[in-house]
């Protein structure tokens, strides 16, 4: 009977603890509608997962909540969940949706840029020849470097302004005035900000050329078109890069990508005013 009861008793104690193990720590950063769909998309490609969403906390101590749970991997969301996550050394971490998801040998995601060679083929099919960019070369160089190779390919010039703050932004669009047909906004947060997005625009429609973006959300702003990251998608790419990483891969073996679901958008009225290809561009199949 003794060792009935002592039975009983340790079950009791170990159930609560199997029954939240998981493979899978979801560190999100706040509640928003693109980190739920991230998270829609994965949940169709993983199970075993727990989600701590930062924002519903004081604080969180992710490096305690991993050495007692011992998850296989972490998905971070968003830059704060990547910056808590990067105190965990020896847990692989995906990360999504933060421009910066840097080097660090624990860590692999997907990039909030898509790939250079869609934005150099919707400028070839706008006729574009010069196009300006500006950017950080301390947060974008490594894009750059790309979008360099993709542009050449095209058949496209990039005429290239390198700042260190949004302060050198309007001197640099300034400085392109009657020298490109057409300006690409990357997701640079030195470039871009709230401070200098509309001169961005204000720009193209003062010099009559369309301006190439990253959100929908500037089609109203003025852009010609952008390029967008499917949300969904995107959680499904994590999703394989999770099934590789528990089935035995190492980080290196799951290297940072770029998204691979990506959609044209274009602002017909902004197009038609500028001339560019309208019948063209808008025909233009998502990926």
């Amino acid at each position: 009977m003794l060792r009935l009861v002592l039975l009983i008793l340790t079950l009791t104690t170990l159930l609560p603890t199997l029954a939240q193990a998981y493979d899978i720590l979801i560190l999100q950063s706040r509640h928003d509608t693109g980190y739920e769909d991230v998270m829609s998309g994965f949940r169709q490609r993983t199970s075993s997962r727990r989600v701590i969403v930062l924002s519903d906390y004081v604080d969180v101590d992710a490096v305690r909540i991993v050495r007692e749970d011992r998850p296989k991997l972490i998905l971070a969301i968003g830059d704060a969940a990547l910056k808590l996550a990067r105190k965990v050394q020896n847990t692989p971490i995906i990360a999504v949706m933060t421009l910066g998801i840097g080097a660090q040998s624990n860590i692999t995601g997907i990039t909030m840029f898509a790939p250079p060679e869609r934005y150099c083929n919707l400028l070839h099919l706008m006729k574009a020849r010069r196009v300006g960019v500006i950017h950080n070369p301390e947060k974008t160089g490594w894009y750059m470097r790309q979008a360099r190779q993709a542009a050449e390919k095209a058949g496209i010039e990039l005429v290239v302004c390198e700042v260190s703050s949004s302060r050198d932004t309007l001197t640099h669009l300034s400085s392109l005035s009657g020298k490109i047909d057409a300006l690409w906004m990357l997701p640079d947060v030195s470039a871009v900000t709230r401070e200098t997005t509309e001169a961005y625009f204000r720009f193209g429609q003062d010099q009559s050329i369309p301006v190439i973006s990253f959100a929908g959300s500037y089609l109203g702003m003025g852009a010609a078109a952008v390029i967008e990251i499917n949300y969904s998608g995107l959680g499904r790419q994590a999703g394989d890069m999770a099934t590789a990483l528990l089935a035995g891969n190492s980080v290196a073996d799951v290297p940072t990508g770029y998204p691979r679901s990506t959609t044209y958008k274009t602002n017909p009225v902004v197009l038609k005013r500028l001339g560019r290809l309208f019948d063209d561009v808008k025909q233009l199949s998502p990926h």
